[in-house]
């Protein structure tokens, strides 16, 4: 190895430029440019193909290296002509260069295969996923990133035009120039290896993290007005910042927050449904035969509460939704799709943000991550969709099978509601939620506090077990009749007397939703 070198921190000329790119967004200009610029261009398969095609005199790879392409393309680039031509110190490895005649590489211009896009797609398999890995590609990369005291590499398109400014003007390429080019290719190979990795690893726990984001756009601020705020975006995942927005001002941070947490919600329901969000908390939600009825449902759940909220539909925006919301105060809409009548409803709200999201459920992930510092949390996403056969009844009184469709839909809402969480549903909508509190029974005051209407098959659910009988008591109170928790308890027999005291039915799910 070599000790205490010095960078060569001139700038360099470029002779010989290979090329190597799976996206040839302007690789054409860039090409013309370069030979222009008295530079020999290199080329490898179908950029080769491309370059020709627009009668660009280009040197094939095989005859630069005098070994052909083999293994169906697998084996090109890996050869020590190209790497010793990027690798090779000019100044220090002169002698070798001339015994082996190397022809000297000065710029690599390069970016992969698009391993994160095509592992998104339904049908990948593994074999599919394995030939989307770029080899060539990254080693070339590296390679020129390595010698950046005598070689240049470009992997985005954005920067061809930096790269022929600086040709253009002075004939050369300048090392802060370079030195950028290599901080920002280190860059990519490392994202690209990590959702190499992240694949290889999907539902797993790894016992080495790796994580890659690329930056989406700076915001306004971020949860209040003195923090900075920056959004990054997962290439090989769906989310909110994969939308269409229609109109609106630019999504801010909290918007985004809440409108992950609006989408995740509905990506529960296979019915037609809304969910109203509200600082990260469902404060209404509703399935229902069509997207009118359980947007009325949703949003007349708890009006006062949706009033500048986020509104997420799974089916197409109507006219109707759009007449109702033209006199309501609401951050965000997000449906998959809106109709024409609707959007030009919404064109009178400017402020209103109108997000188009196609695909709700490419929005469920294995995994979620939590920052903490000095580390990082990483849990399995919670999966279980409560089901009729799950559910044990504990008291003397029996459910009513009427109501069971409701018990599971308002399951699939609590595990959205920040713990201590109470949930107050009938007929699969919402009527009241207590939400977040330190205290279980605070949050069952404040959830019947919301409370009104006849409850004739109301069903109140618990993120976790009850720990005393006084929520059985003040539940009773009420009217309300089911009752729906884990269980789990060391007074669970209490809790069950009270419930049998009170002639209410209670159901065990055995398992807990707590959202923290």
């Amino acid at each position: 190895m070599l000790d205490n070198i010095e960078i060569n921190k001139k700038p360099i000329v470029i002779r010989r430029a290979l090329i190597s790119v799976y996206d040839k967004t302007n690789i054409d200009q860039l090409a013309k440019s370069l030979i222009e610029n008295n530079c020999e261009v290199i080329s490898t398969g179908g950029t080769s193909e491309a370059l020709k095609k627009c009668n660009i005199p280009i040197t094939d790879l095989n005859d630069f290296t005098g070994f052909p392409e083999m293994m169906d393309g697998r084996v090109k680039t890996l050869n020590p002509k190209v790497a010793g031509g990027i690798l090779g110190l000019r100044d220090i490895h002169s002698e070798e260069i001339n015994q082996n005649n190397i022809q000297m590489i000065d710029l690599v211009v390069c970016n992969l295969y698009p391993f994160a896009q095509a592992v998104q797609q339904d049908n990948c398999s593994l074999s599919n996923a394995l030939e989307n890995i770029d080899i060539g590609g990254p080693t070339m990369i590296r390679s020129a990133a390595k010698n950046v005291g005598w070689s240049c590499v470009v992997v985005d398109p954005k920067d061809y035009s930096l790269l022929v400014e600086q040709l253009n003007e002075s004939g050369s390429l300048s090392y802060e120039f370079r030195a950028e080019m290599s901080r920002k290719a280190f860059s990519i190979t490392a994202q690209y290896e990590s959702n190499i990795d992240r694949y290889l690893s999907r539902g797993a726990l790894p016992e080495r993290l790796n994580l890659s984001y690329t930056k989406f756009q700076d915001l306004r601020y971020g949860e209040n007005p003195q923090q900075q705020s920056s959004v990054y975006i997962d290439d090989s995942s769906y989310g909110i910042l994969n939308s269409r927005i229609h109109q609106g001002k630019q999504l801010s941070y909290n918007n985004i927050m809440d409108g992950d947490a609006a989408v995740s919600c509905l990506t529960e329901f296979d019915d037609p449904g809304c969910v109203v969000i509200k600082h990260a908390n469902p404060c209404g939600a509703a399935i229902n035969y069509n997207i009118d009825s359980a947007f009325k449902d949703a949003i007349e759940a708890d009006k006062l509460s949706a009033f500048g909220g986020i509104i997420a539909l799974n089916r197409e925006c109507t006219e109707f939704i759009a007449n109702y919301l033209k006199k309501f105060f609401i951050e965000i809409i997000i449906a998959p799709s809106f109709s024409e009548r609707a959007l030009d409803i919404f064109k009178n709200k400017k402020n209103l943000r109108v997000v188009e999201i196609h695909n709700f459920n490419d929005f469920k992930s294995d995994t979620s991550v939590r920052n903490i510092h000095g580390g990082l949390l990483l849990q399995q996403e919670d999966e279980i969709i409560l089901t009729p056969d799950l559910l044990k009844t504990v008291t003397q009184s029996t459910v009513d099978d009427s109501v069971i469709n409701t018990v599971c839909f308002g399951w699939s809402v609590l595990k959205y509601i920040k713990s201590n969480a109470i949930l107050i549903a009938k007929d699969c909508a919402t009527l009241s939620v207590g939400a977040g509190q330190v205290s279980r029974v605070d949050s069952v005051d404040i959830a019947l506090s919301k409370l009104n209407g006849n409850l004739d098959g109301a069903v109140l659910l618990s993120d976790a077990f009850f720990p005393f009988r006084d929520s059985i008591d003040k539940i009773a109170l009420a009217g309300i009749k089911t009752i729906v928790q884990p269980g789990g308890s060391v007074k669970d027999s209490e809790v069950i007397d009270a419930c049998n005291e009170f002639g209410i039915t209670m159901l065990f799910t055995g398992s807990r939703c707590f959202r923290h």
